[in-house]
């Protein structure tokens, strides 16, 4: 046997991860580019330093609090009469979508989704000994219901994993369309992913509207992106509480640290400050997709906040070109497309100044 004794189906594999690199113009990973505000950063401070006070012992396990004023949030996001009986939290939408995978999939169940998505998923089923699924999505990355409902039907997932918005296309999911494949799942659970559900265009419905219709649904979110919270690594679903209680069979012991969560409930007072920037990041979204398509580019429709767009005969190479001019983005998606995250203006500014630069230059 070879050394150190890996799991077969682990060999040869490189572990996920964006780059990191240390340039002016970051708009690879899709956080938001606003920090919080100083007076947010000092009520964080001083939670966490209380918090301090009291890390000779463990966390309150259940995070009652927590999940009350997540259920209250929630509540003024598009959802209604959600309890905290209804709200986990785990350190990122990552483990929580881990935790589910955990509990309901496994050896002799599967997980399906719909290409192009998250990469992530087939590596939450890969690492829990869940077989992987993998649908289309249709050119405009739209998803073609009928194939959706025929391939649930015929393979009987046990979790059916719906980014909405998608990632990396930014396209949502029409409510019918939820409803349909929470029919179609029967017993096995549709997770429908709002980890951008913020960011969704006016009068784009979220899908908690449907918690009380589908005992199967559940709808994720996190704290990292519209809260400006990636380095608190705070994730989150509401469900019917059977499924909350179900987790609890394969958390951790004390899994969210009490610094977690005092950062977090420090975020949440001050939620209408932190969520004022959306508007600003969609308004700048919005313009990003106008100005692509005025060069001639494809992009799909984005209620999130980034753009896919393309596409390119050789898309490493304009990558590498827009690194050598201090911006960096991602490299994802369909062959021949990139994916931008939305920035401050003068980002975006460099943005634009960089592509133009580099598609001038392979004219």
């Amino acid at each position: 046997m070879s050394w150190p004794p890996l799991r077969e189906e682990l060999r040869g594999l490189e572990p996920y991860g964006a780059p990191q690199l240390d340039v002016p113009v970051q708009l690879n990973v899709n956080e938001n580019p606003y920090p919080p505000s100083l007076a947010c950063a000092a009520d964080i401070a001083s939670a966490v330093g209380q918090a301090a006070t009291t890390l000779n012992r463990y966390p309150d396990r259940e995070f009652l609090e927590l999940r009350t004023e997540l259920a209250a949030y929630l509540n003024c996001s598009g959802g209604a009469d959600i309890t905290p009986d209804m709200v986990w939290a785990a350190n990122g939408s990552n483990e929580v979508m881990l935790q589910l995978l955990q509990a309901f999939g496994g050896p002799g169940r599967c997980a399906l989704s719909f290409a192009p998505t998250y990469s992530m998923y087939p590596e939450y089923a890969r690492n829990t000994v869940t077989a992987w699924v993998a649908g289309h999505r249709e050119e405009d990355f739209a998803l073609d219901l009928d194939h959706a409902r025929g391939l649930i039907e015929e393979r009987r997932p046990s979790v059916v994993l719906l980014p909405s918005p998608n990632n990396p296309t930014g396209t949502t999911l029409p409510p019918e369309a939820i409803g349909v494949l929470c029919d179609a799942a029967g017993d096995g659970l549709v997770v429908v992913d709002e980890a951008y559900g913020e960011f969704r265009r006016a009068g784009t419905p979220s899908a908690l509207e449907l918690l009380s219709t589908y005992r199967n649904l559940v709808v994720t979110r996190t704290m990292s992106k519209a809260f400006a919270l990636a380095g608190g690594r705070l994730g989150y679903l509401a469900a019917d509480p059977a499924i909350t209680e179900a987790i609890r069979l394969v958390r951790l012991p004390y899994h969210l640290s009490a610094v977690t969560q005092a950062t977090a409930l420090a975020a949440l007072r001050h939620a209408d400050e932190l969520l004022a920037r959306v508007d600003d990041l969609r308004a700048e979204r919005d313009r990003t997709v106008d100005w692509l398509r005025s060069l001639g580019l494809t992009v799909a429709d984005s209620d999130s906040n980034f753009a896919l767009f393309g596409t390119f005969d050789d898309r490493h190479a304009v990558w590498a070109a827009l690194l050598d001019r201090g911006v960096l983005i991602r490299e994802t998606g369909p062959s021949g497309w990139l994916r931008v995250s939305i920035g401050t203006p003068e980002e975006m500014g460099q943005f634009r100044t960089a592509l133009t630069q580099v598609m001038e230059a392979d004219r």
